[in-house]
């Protein structure tokens, strides 16, 4: 597989500044999922905000705590969302410094009607790298503003990939968590993930002019519009491929994910099967596509 963005080479735990009052830490987790590893950003010139403060290692803390110089303290700490690439370390990095954490709400914050009631059915499996256990000191609603030394961030409920995700608006830039990246299109696996909201967060993003996003994995986004736009046809497309498919017989999402998914690693079908599943359920919630058995990760579905 290609290698998507072969000039984000970062080192792992060393402080870039990306423009005045903004600098990123890349943790040293890289993986099939995670790309180079996760971004941790800090905002701020002296009182700091932490923006994603990454998975549970310490030497990623380390790296945190010794970016923080000379006059420089962390006032607050603000979570997209709580997977264990992004949340876990929040409550370490809170101990060490006395911050709180701010996020939508716990794992299970955000999800609509729909997904609550396939994650209480236990019939269709999921929770891929939740952080099951997170709580956040604050919750923060759909356009709440979160102010520091010298800053101001709006939050913004964008769920799809995660029910209780939030990007954070500073200025016309974006921090964008894991709804919008440069080097791969989101992971939506239900019930976690619900790709009627996914595209709803991306509609909804597209109404405001961005200058740049900064995602939760790779390198800065600086066609905003046009990744948006990029993001949502690639959906479309591959509810396009789901929907063929589906016309030459019923099917499930694995054998549907093996005919689609023809250039992607072994390793990724895996992902690649959730994200057929969840559009198997938005087809089926928008009267598309029924299912003809049981709702698990094997049930079959045919075009209606």
């Amino acid at each position: 597989m290609q290698d998507p963005q072969p000039d984000f080479q970062p080192l792992a735990g060393a402080p870039e500044t990306l423009a005045p009052g903004l600098r990123r830490i890349v943790a040293p987790n890289a993986s099939p999922m995670t790309y180079r590893g996760t971004n941790t950003y800090l905002v701020g010139r002296r009182g700091l905000a932490v923006i994603d403060p990454g998975p549970m290692l310490e030497a990623h803390l380390d790296a945190i705590l010794a970016a923080v110089t000379l006059g420089q303290r962390i006032t607050h700490i603000l979570v997209t969302h709580a997977h264990l690439d992004h949340s876990p370390l929040a409550r370490p990095l809170s101990e060490a410094t006395g911050a709180p954490v701010l996020a939508f709400g716990d794992a299970a914050s955000g999800r609509s009607e729909a997904m609550q009631a396939l994650a209480e059915s236990g019939m269709v499996g999921g929770g891929e790298g939740v952080d099951a256990g997170f709580a956040p000191d604050q919750c923060l609603a759909d356009g709440a503003r979160v102010a520091g030394d010298g800053w101001q961030l709006e939050a913004l409920h964008t769920p799809g990939h995660f029910g209780n995700h939030l990007s954070f608006a500073w200025d016309d830039m974006l921090f964008s968590g894991d709804v919008v990246m440069g080097w791969a299109s989101s992971l939506v696996s239900p019930p976690d993930g619900d790709l009627t909201a996914f595209m709803t967060s991306l509609s909804r993003l597209a109404e405001r002019r961005w200058s740049r996003f900064h995602p939760g994995h790779g390198a800065p986004v600086d066609a905003p519009a046009e990744r948006l736009s990029d993001l949502r046809d690639h959906r479309l497309m591959r509810e396009a491929q789901i929907l063929s498919a589906l016309g030459s017989g019923a099917s499930d999402a694995t054998s549907l994910a093996a005919r689609i998914y023809t250039d992607t690693p072994a390793a990724l079908l895996p992902a690649a099967t959730r994200n057929v599943l969840a559009h198997l359920l938005d087809l089926q919630a928008s009267g598309r596509a029924r299912v003809l058995t049981a709702l698990s990760e094997k049930a079959m579905f045919e075009v209606t």
